[in-house]
């Protein structure tokens, strides 16, 4: 085997999930899953591209029409990509797969923040890159000092951003970006920037892609399974300059060909008529995060208020154990399944995860239960 590979151990988020599912009648605040159904309009041209036959191949980097309407898209963020500087993916843990492989050398230092999503730490490791982890502010917000001096310290070459991110709903403020585009610009690094949840921002919206003069330094991730609530459907994507695009094309050839035909069809359709349904979905969200952020806060939890994605991460430091300990024991006693903090780094180990990607009434049902153990302690 791999020693690279063995050495990786299955992601703490899907681990915990596993166990979950053998405790009959459990309530799962675990995944990120949004409960809502694919737009209609999206599932109908779904089946419209198989009736007409729309099930061969694709170009490797996807349908062209996709690739216009995602600049498209773009461009209402502020960020500028021709249609040839996009590729449609697998969602986007294929993305970031192909990237890393195009660009990592055994030895590379990547800095990866932590709490962060696992697999960027699990995928750097594999391809027998170093791992250098980054800290955040209390409030999950960059630190530019820390960035900046790690980096110059650590002679790093790949830098990975997550904003807004899983698992704190942390975003990117207009002074971080501002501060961050001058250390990409004083140093000889490429940004690796992961936006899937760039729709669900109930923040202004700010993304260092949006610096135009820093295009040659900057891979911009993204995808649809958050959007569109399509998780399954498995749909992302990645915009770089040419320098980038003809390698990581390379890997993402060998490695799946193209996403899938149908697939690509209806996220057309998506981004051209569906985008009042994002807008319906994140006016959900927005009040799901603020009847759980006063639920935790009433309940005595410290917990820092997220501002995009559809996760809270409250810290558990004042019980006196573990994040796995913490969320075992609510699990046993009350059949409540959040994930431990631990699996999103060392930075993560004191808080734990909750996704409220579920409906007002079983996110209160979950939370009363917390409250009864918590009280009972």
């Amino acid at each position: 085997m791999n020693r690279n590979v063995e050495n990786i151990q299955i992601s703490g988020i899907r681990r915990f999930y596993n166990r979950v599912s053998k405790v009959d009648g459990a309530i799962s605040l675990t995944l990120g899953q949004p409960d809502f159904s694919v737009p209609k309009k999206i599932e109908e041209s779904m089946i419209d591209a198989i009736k007409q036959g729309k099930t061969v191949y694709t170009p490797n980097a996807g349908i062209l029409e996709l690739r216009q309407a995602i600049s498209e898209y773009l461009k209402t963020l502020h960020i500028n990509y021709s249609d040839e500087e996009v590729c449609i993916t697998i969602g986007g843990s294929e993305a970031l797969f192909s990237i890393f492989t195009a660009l990592i050398n055994p030895g590379d230092k990547v800095l990866i923040p932590s709490p962060a999503y696992p697999a960027y730490e699990s995928i750097v490791k594999i391809l027998g890159g170093e791992v250098v982890n980054y800290s955040l502010n209390d409030d999950f917000t960059l630190n530019c000092c820390e960035l900046d001096r790690l980096i110059k310290e650590h002679k790093i070459k790949f830098v990975v951003l997550s904003y807004p991110c899983n698992p704190t709903g942390a975003v990117l403020t207009k002074e971080d970006r501002d501060s961050l585009s001058k250390i990409v610009a004083d140093n000889d690094i490429t940004i690796i920037t992961d936006e899937i949840y760039a729709a669900l921002c109930y923040d202004e919206y700010y993304s260092i892609a949006q610096c135009d003069h820093l295009k040659e330094k900057i891979i911009y991730v993204s995808g649809f399974s958050k959007m569109f609530s399509m998780t399954g459907l498995r749909i992302g994507y990645f915009c770089a300059a040419e320098k980038y695009m003809k390698e990581i094309m390379k890997v993402h050839q060998y490695n799946v060909s193209c996403a899938t035909s149908i697939v690509q069809w209806g996220v057309v359709t998506g981004l051209k008529e569906c985008l009042a349904d994002v807008e319906e979905m994140k006016g959900e969200f927005r009040k799901r995060r603020d009847y759980v952020y006063e639920r935790l806060v009433s309940i005595g939890f410290e917990v820092v208020k997220p501002k995009g994605a559809f996760y809270i991460f409250p810290s558990i430091e004042k019980f006196n154990m573990s994040s796995e300990e913490f969320c075992l024991k609510v699990l046993n006693d009350k059949k409540v399944a959040c994930v431990p903090g631990d699996a999103f780094g060392v930075k993560g180990e004191g808080f734990i995860r909750i996704s409220y990607c579920y409906s007002i009434d079983e996110l209160d049902r979950a939370l009363s239960l917390i409250e009864e153990w918590v009280k009972g302690m």
